[in-house]
């Protein structure tokens, strides 16, 4: 586990609140895993949002199916990502938006004690969480943000 102090976060104003991405990735997982044991040492809250995209190629938009069933993987991946949560004891929150990864993230973390995500996620799930999001999160953040690569060994003390 990683411990920080902040000063300028979570100094005794309420709840501390910890914003997860989560699409489906090992990755992405493993931060919301991370997210839910760090709430609930700091009986904090999490919000767990998730972004998805339809990816348009060339002029072709692609059939109304399509479109839907990128929205259904997501809400899908969201409500495990809750129930997760549920089955953790820690309250949490969330949200299942269509737009760019990072934009929805960082105006998510306005307000928030931490950001958590993934170092990489799926490439074919509409891009989700590329290496790119996570480098604009920590270069943009209003909060203190934590990367999480899937496999990365927890160390707890």
């Amino acid at each position: 586990m990683c411990g920080f102090h902040s000063g300028r976060h979570g100094g005794g104003r309420g709840v501390f609140r910890i914003v997860v991405g989560v699409d489906g990735s090992d990755s992405s997982l493993a931060a919301l895993e991370w997210a839910l044991d760090e709430a609930r040492l700091r009986s904090g809250q999490v919000q767990v949002v998730t972004v998805w995209h339809y990816p348009i190629i060339g002029d072709a938009a692609g059939r109304a199916e399509d479109y839907e069933a990128f929205g259904e993987t997501a809400r899908g991946v969201h409500a495990d990502a809750l129930r997760r949560a549920s089955e953790a004891g820690v309250p949490a929150t969330g949200e299942v938006t269509e737009g760019h990864p990072a934009d929805v993230l960082l105006k998510t973390t306005v307000g928030a004690d931490l950001l958590v995500v993934g170092s990489r996620g799926h490439g074919g799930f509409a891009g989700l969480f590329l290496g790119s999001v996570s480098s604009h999160a920590v270069q943009h953040a209003p909060c203190p943000v934590l990367v999480l690569r899937a496999g990365a060994e927890s160390v707890q003390g």
